[in-house]
Parts: C-alpha cells; sequence; structure tokens
C-alpha cells in the first residue's frame, strides 16, 4: 500500500481507494483516470518515451488510462504543485536580470540614448 498517494490531476487524496489500482480506477475528486502514466514511478519526461522502463511498450497519452503492465503507482507531488515551478521561475529570472519591475517608458529609453550620445530630443 502506498501511503500519501494524490491525484496526478487535482492533488486529491486517494487513501480510500483499493489498492493496487485498478485500470479503471478514477479520483472521487476530479475523476480523472489513474492508471496513468503520470502516476507511474516510472514516468520520466526527460526519458525517450517518457519511461524509465526500457521494455514498456509506449503509451502515446499519458493523461488517459492504459493496459501497461509496468504500471506502478508513486506518491507523488501534485502536477500544479507550485513550489518547484516557482524555484525554477526565480532562478531564470535571476540569470536574466528580471527584478519584477515595469517595463520603462518608450519615451525614457529614447531620451537616455539622446542624453548619451548628448543630441537634444524634440
Amino acid at each position: 500500500m502506498i501511503d500519501n498517494l494524490i491525484c496526478w490531476k487535482c492533488g486529491a487524496a486517494l487513501d480510500a481507494l483499493p489498492q493496487p489500482l485498478s485500470r479503471r480506477a478514477e479520483c472521487p475528486n476530479c475523476h480523472a483516470e489513474l492508471h496513468v502514466c503520470r502516476l507511474c514511478r516510472h514516468f520520466d519526461p526527460a526519458k525517450a518515451k517518457q519511461c524509465r522502463e526500457p521494455v514498456a511498450d509506449e503509451v502515446k497519452d499519458k493523461t488517459r488510462a492504459n493496459f501497461c503492465d509496468w504500471f506502478q503507482a508513486q506518491a507523488l507531488v501534485h502536477a500544479s504543485s507550485a513550489g518547484k515551478a516557482t524555484a525554477k521561475r526565480a532562478e531564470l529570472a535571476a540569470l536574466f536580470g528580471d527584478t519584477g519591475e515595469k517595463p520603462a517608458e518608450p519615451g525614457s529609453a529614447r531620451q537616455a540614448l539622446a542624453d548619451l550620445f548628448g543630441k537634444k530630443t524634440d
């Protein structure tokens, strides 16, 4: 039995569902299918066919129920969890110097350029 199993789509707790999950198992909250690649411990977007199991047949739609014999549900962080995504966005912002400030007004950029070259603007 897997502790803290949550829906890959809405994040609802799935502790009340019988395990192992059947092919027809659905989330009681959002009714998403649960025997899907996104909830499998072998799912890895960085791998070929997005699966770490080399002999598994390719499943095209990772969010639909399938008949994969290698499926093993895993407790995971909800797909829309902001924690990891927010951290990555912050890293990108720091890398590119994005301070979150509003962009400069077009006139101020033109004035800065004119000041740089000592020209007067109209």
